[in-house]
């Protein structure tokens, strides 16, 4: 089975003075996904589902990811991948998605960094805004896996 780790893209704290759970993309955040998305199709990345958390950053980052790569109907919200993500949110969307053998989880830090590291034998991992991490678990039902790639935005937009 394969986990993918998406943290959203950029998203400036400055210059929003608003609700932090609306606070958008920046337009380079937008920009920047975008490219890493094109990327992205061009190495062959396919899902069955995208859940995504449900604050406005992230939202948008599964939808240029899944508009760029044509699998918006693949797409779902979950409040679950919010704040306070973790490891047991990842065991019980495994199991809701049983049909799924590619899934992407789109969200925050600490959070991704934190479950990605607990899924490769607690590691420390650093996932950047616009990250991709991907995680093959041993079988569906296993505690650990094994870090496939990680993917920082640097190399994605080259």
């Amino acid at each position: 089975m394969e986990l993918y780790f998406i943290r959203h893209g950029r998203a400036d704290r400055t210059a929003w003075s608003g609700n932090d759970f609306e606070r958008p993309l920046t337009p380079d955040g937008h920009s920047r996904m975008e490219k890493e998305a094109r990327r992205l199709g061009e190495i062959g990345f396919d899902v069955d589902v995208i859940i995504t958390s449900p604050l406005t950053r992230a939202i948008q980052t599964a939808e240029i990811v899944s508009d760029v790569l044509e699998i918006k109907h693949r797409l779902v919200v979950d409040d679950r991948l919010g704040f306070g993500f973790d490891l047991s949110t990842v065991r019980a969307l495994i199991s809701e998605y049983r049909d799924a053998v590619r899934i992407a989880f789109v969200g925050h830090e600490p959070s991704f960094s934190s479950v990605v590291g607990e899924l490769i034998g607690g590691a420390l991992v650093v996932c950047k805004k616009g990250s991709v991490a991907r995680v093959d678990l041993y079988s569906r039902d296993s505690r650990h896996g094994e870090l496939v790639w990680l993917l920082q935005p640097a190399t994605l937009l080259k």
